[in-house]
């Protein structure tokens, strides 16, 4: 019967059944920073030998025709037959050295690195942030704040010399070109915000009229 393994997700298997890299190795990672530890390279020797014989054996298959080939996959049946329970005595070791590099939050259940601990309030910091570390970004905040407010006023006053009641075109009506509220058009020089007139009755012409919808005089 196998051994219950407790331990949180964070981390990523790197283990290779068979060739000559075949052996057992595990990445943990922070739950804060994402930072990374790697247990030590455990090589799993059955997969290393399964491989060699593999490659022997087949060399000898054109000798020994489907002789050769039973033994061969005699050899990886062997290998893997025994690579579950040594994958997970590996994964159970690589566990408890886990806990030696990391911490588990009392209060959000995360694990999280050395870095990222509060030995103090032995929760992690995101629930229990540095205290120093916390004032500094508040200052920080607070000047941030304070100098917003004061462009914010500034330009309060500022507003008070604005004229509002003048028209202003964003888009030149001619060449569509941006005109950024402009007296004239960056594009084609065309003044803008003018109201055309009917040479008649003085009444403000819609842009594109041929005729003054007021009198109808031709534009």
């Amino acid at each position: 019967m196998s051994t219950e393994i407790y331990f949180a997700s964070n981390y990523r298997d790197l283990c290779e059944h068979y060739g000559t890299a075949a052996g057992f190795q595990f990445e943990f990672s922070c739950w804060r920073c994402h930072d990374t530890w790697r247990t030590p390279f455990e090589p799993y020797r059955s997969g290393r030998l399964a491989s060699w014989l593999s490659r022997a054996v087949g060399m000898a298959t054109g000798a020994f025709g489907q002789v050769g080939s039973g033994v061969s996959t005699a050899v990886d049946g062997l290998a893997g037959s025994g690579w579950s329970g040594a994958r997970e005595s590996a994964l159970q070791r690589a566990v408890e050295s886990a806990k030696a590099h990391f911490n588990r939050c009392g209060r959000c259940s995360v694990y999280v690195c050395r870095r990222c601990w509060n030995p103090e309030q032995g929760l992690c910091l995101s629930c229990a942030p540095d205290t120093a570390g916390e004032m500094m970004v508040a200052q920080q905040r607070g000047l941030n704040d304070m100098v917003a407010q004061q462009a914010y006023d500034r330009g309060h006053k500022q507003g008070h010399d604005f004229d509002t009641s003048t028209p202003r075109q964003l888009v030149c009506p001619h060449c569509r070109t941006e005109a950024q509220g402009g007296r004239f058009c960056p594009g084609c020089g065309q003044q803008l915000a003018q109201r055309a007139e009917c040479g008649g009755c003085r009444a403000p012409l819609p842009d594109g009229a041929a005729f003054c919808p007021g009198c109808g005089t031709r534009r």
